[in-house]
């Protein structure tokens, strides 16, 4: 991520809105992936991504952490990376 990347804040606000979530549990989850998968990402999944951070966190954290199915209709591939990525050993922030 550079300066001269004009994505470049709209990645600085997804960072900041995944470390921020509420819980500490989340911020660490959504967080991490967020930081680890951000800069690769085209502009069609930081849409994806804003989307998926409006969703509600008790829903959010069901489904990532597998209590819940995630729902066809909400299932979209950044979703369902992140759902694969939390259930991964190791999900979350790295220090």
């Amino acid at each position: 991520m550079t300066e001269n990347d004009p994505l470049a804040a709209r990645r600085r606000r997804l960072i900041f809105r995944a470390n921020h979530r509420g819980t500490f549990e989340t911020d660490i989850l959504i967080g991490g992936f967020v930081e680890a998968n951000v800069a690769a990402m085209t502009e069609a999944e930081l849409t994806d991504m804003e989307a998926i951070l409006e969703m509600p966190d008790p829903e959010l954290t069901d489904w990532l952490f597998g209590r819940l199915p995630l729902p066809e209709e909400k299932a979209t591939p950044m979703l369902r990376r992140m759902v694969d990525a939390s259930r991964a050993k190791g999900a979350g922030k790295t220090e």
